[in-house]
C-alpha cells in the first residue's frame, strides 16, 4: 500500500527567491500555513507519518544496507535487503562488488557504471571506399555535383556590388566649465 504524503513547502517559497523551499515551521501571528486556512500548503503533523514498518525503507520496500568491500554482500538476504554502495568506493572495487552481487542476486540501488561497450572495428583509410554524395536530378535543377554547386553559390553572392556606408559622425563633445562665483554669502 502506497502513502501519499503533501509535498511539505516553506510558506511564501513561492513569491520570493530568497525563501527556499525547505520546511520551516509557521510562527506568524496571522499567517495562514499555521492556521490550517483552505487553500494553503499543509503543515507538517505526526499524522502524515509513515508506519513504522516501511520507515527507513527504500521506495521498493527492501532494507539499505551500506556496502565498501564485496566482503560485504555475503550475509544480505536479496528478498529482504539491496545494496547501496558508498560514495568513497572507487570504479574497480565498486565494478568487484557489482559482479559478485549478480550471482548472489542482491539488488544495487546505485551501481553508477556503465558496461563498457565493444568498440567498433576501424576501418584502415585505403580499404575505405570514397563515397560519393548523391544528388537527385530533376528537371529544375541542372545535374550538377554538390561540391561544383557550392563554389558557384559564393561567386553569385559576391558579384553584387556592395552599399558602402556612410561613417557614422561624431558627436562633438560640449565643453562647460564651471564658473566659481565670487560672491561670498553673507551670515
Amino acid at each position: 500500500m502506497t502513502y501519499r504524503r503533501p509535498h511539505f513547502v516553506r510558506e511564501e517559497s513561492w513569491r520570493y527567491k530568497r525563501v527556499k523551499d525547505a520546511w520551516r515551521s509557521p510562527r506568524g501571528k496571522t499567517s495562514r500555513v499555521r492556521r490550517s486556512k483552505e487553500g494553503w500548503p499543509a503543515v507538517v503533523k505526526i499524522g502524515y507519518a509513515r508506519p513504522k514498518s516501511a520507515r527507513g525503507r527504500h521506495p521498493s520496500g527492501l532494507v539499505e544496507v551500506m556496502v565498501w568491500r564485496p566482503k560485504d554482500l555475503e550475509g544480505l538476504d536479496p528478498k529482504t535487503q539491496a545494496a547501496r554502495i558508498a560514495h568513497t568506493v572507487g570504479e574497480n572495487k565498486r565494478i568487484m562488488i557489482i559482479d559478485q552481487a549478480k550471482k548472489a542476486s542482491i539488488r544495487i540501488l546505485n551501481p553508477g557504471v556503465k558496461e563498457k561497450e565493444e568498440e567498433a572495428p576501424v576501418i584502415a583509410p585505403e580499404t575505405a571506399e570514397p563515397t560519393e554524395p548523391e544528388v537527385e536530378v530533376t528537371p529544375e535543377t541542372p545535374a550538377v555535383p554538390a561540391e561544383e554547386s557550392a563554389k558557384t553559390e559564393p561567386e553569385l553572392e559576391t558579384s553584387e556590388p556592395e552599399e558602402k556606408k556612410a561613417p557614422a559622425k561624431k558627436r562633438k563633445k560640449s565643453k562647460t566649465t564651471k564658473k566659481k562665483s565670487d560672491k561670498k554669502w553673507a551670515l
